[in-house]
């Protein structure tokens, strides 16, 4: 591959750097002194500082790993054994003055997904009950589970993202048409267990969870049904299960840009300040979580209830709620039309 389209700065802002991960798509960056390899930044460096409320502005040196795993471009056969061993996705190669070579990437080197735990057996609840409103009139059709990105409808893709984890028992939670979503998967042949958990009426995003008290219990994962996280779900099940969060969210670093210049004035109605298209960075939910099981004994019984009301309740009484930052590229969600068609052109489908 091209190398030079991972070589960085130090000195860049680490919200470029960012997007040079995000454009790279290979969750490493490679910073380089006289050809020699210097050091590397990966998104989990990126995460830490995200972690820390460091700001976006500061630069890539203060993050960057100085002392990254390295192998001797001779010894390159050992890099999958490391890779594992370690859990890291990607090894640079250099000779023996430390000069780069080359870089080995876990995906290229196996269909397996890089796992910390032997597999992921935790079950996972797909929220498919919802009406899909801001995606009329294709919702008027079809429930919004079953819109296809491609040829494979939104939910069957989610599941199959959990499935190269190991993840088999899945629970989805149906309501709007949802006999059309439960025949669909009825007649797929599927190598994991798909149970439906029936609303008689609209029980919210959290309200349905509740039917599932003494069926789920452990460690288990949430997802929207529109929404595509490209990240690795073991580290995420990893992250949360060492904070002992009783909810993580999986959250991502959204860039927002201010067309115009902004007016501030002062107590005399005085323009002291234009600001031209100020730009800023938020951390937004993305719909994705990892919950605990005893979480569902504080879900109200066929009442409608929204999952956000559910750990803004425990954020009031001492909870932890954490969360798990992932960059803005790593996220994709179909909930609107125009970004139903984004999803489509960043996964290359035709």
């Amino acid at each position: 591959m091209d190398l030079t389209k991972l070589i960085i700065d130090e000195n860049i802002s680490i919200r470029e750097a960012i997007k040079k991960l995000d454009i790279g798509a290979r969750k490493i960056l490679l910073i380089l002194e006289n050809s020699k390899l210097k050091a590397v930044l990966t998104d989990g460096d990126v995460r830490r500082w995200i972690l820390k409320n460091g700001s976006l502005e500061a630069p890539v040196k203060l993050i960057m790993n100085s002392n990254p795993v390295c192998l001797n471009i001779k010894d390159a056969n050992k890099a999958k054994e490391i890779m594992k061993n370690s859990f890291i996705e990607a090894i640079p190669l250099v000779d023996e003055h430390k000069n780069l070579k080359s870089i080995i990437f876990w995906n290229d080197e196996s269909d397996e997904k890089l796992n910390c735990f032997n597999i992921l057996d935790n079950p996972v609840v797909i929220m498919a009950g919802g009406r899909g409103t801001r995606l009329y009139p294709y919702t008027k059709i079809l429930p919004k589970p079953l819109i296809p990105i491609g040829e494979t409808p939104i939910m069957e893709r989610i599941i199959n993202r959990f499935v190269e984890y190991g993840c088999n028992d899945f629970y989805a939670t149906v309501n709007y048409k949802k006999n059309m979503i439960k025949s669909y998967f009825n007649d797929l042949e599927k190598p994991y267990n798909l149970h439906f958990v029936e609303e008689d009426k609209p029980l919210g995003t959290g309200g349905s969870l509740h039917i599932l008290k003494g069926v789920i219990n452990k460690t288990f994962f949430i997802s929207n049904c529109d929404i595509i996280v490209d990240a690795n779900y073991s580290d995420i099940l990893k992250y949360h299960k060492s904070k002992k969060n009783k909810v993580t969210m999986v959250t991502s670093l959204k860039h927002f840009v201010i067309p115009y210049g902004v007016i501030h004035i002062d107590d005399n109605e005085i323009v002291n300040k234009i600001e031209e298209k100020p730009e800023f960075t938020y951390l937004v939910n993305t719909g994705m979580y990892v919950v605990e099981p005893e979480a569902l004994e504080d879900i109200p019984e066929n009442q409608y209830f929204d999952f956000p009301t559910l750990y803004e309740y425990y954020i009031e009484i001492g909870e932890k709620v954490g969360v798990y930052p992932i960059s803005e590229g790593s996220w994709m969600d179909m909930g609107q039309i125009d970004e139903m068609q984004d999803m489509v052109k960043r996964l290359g489908i035709d």
